[in-house]
């Protein structure tokens, strides 16, 4: 597998920490997914970002209240599911098709930004 760059850490850190009561404001700090196994993708899930013990986690919430959340890891590898048993799956994106990496759990697939380090690209 690739390894993502540490860019990741910063495109990811780029979501708030904080999400605000108002939909607009989900949409800023939102990402797109396709919950319960929706092969349409929405960008309805607002992100959190939180450090515990020097570990990046992310939030992500389903507009039905829901929420999964993972590390971000620092190996180069992407996201690992911080809470359950369910494994997360991570693929790199096409960056014709907008590039980034999918994160799927359970039912559930995530869009997210990253970019790839000079030394993974081919």
């Amino acid at each position: 597998m690739r390894r993502l760059a540490p860019a990741l850490l910063f495109l990811l850190a780029a979501c708030s920490n904080e999400v605000a009561g108002a939909p607009e404001a989900y949409a800023e700090n939102a990402v797109e997914c396709a919950l319960d196994g929706g092969k349409a993708f929405e960008r309805t899930c607002p992100v959190e970002r939180s450090v515990e013990d020097g570990r990046l986690f992310l939030t992500i919430r389903h507009p039905d209240g829901g929420f999964r959340r993972f590390e971000v890891l620092d190996d180069g590898s992407g996201l690992a599911a911080a809470d359950g048993a369910d494994p997360a799956h991570v693929t790199l994106r096409d960056p014709a098709a907008g590039g980034g990496i999918e994160v799927a759990i359970g039912g559930d697939r995530y869009r997210l930004p990253a970019t790839l380090s000079d030394d993974a690209k081919p």
